[in-house]
């Protein structure tokens, strides 16, 4: 779990709450439609939002983690 901790933040509040959000509308759909690939990506989406570190964002170079 230190890992993770070590991870720079670059997924905002705002941001996160959204990811948390279509994450659990993209598992519930998975989970009743019997899609496995949007458990999937509601999955990485969740787990993007919890961490609040999304690895796309650094290729493109994206930070809505706001600092003061």
């Amino acid at each position: 779990m230190s890992m993770l901790q070590n991870l720079p933040k670059n997924v905002g509040p705002m941001d996160r709450n959204i990811r948390l959000a279509a994450a659990g509308v993209l598992i519930l759909a998975g989970l009743m439609t019997g899609n496995v690939i949007l458990d999937i990506l509601g999955l990485i989406v969740l787990a993007t939002g919890a961490v609040s570190f999304c690895p796309a964002y650094t290729l493109l170079k994206i930070d809505t983690n706001k600092k003061d």
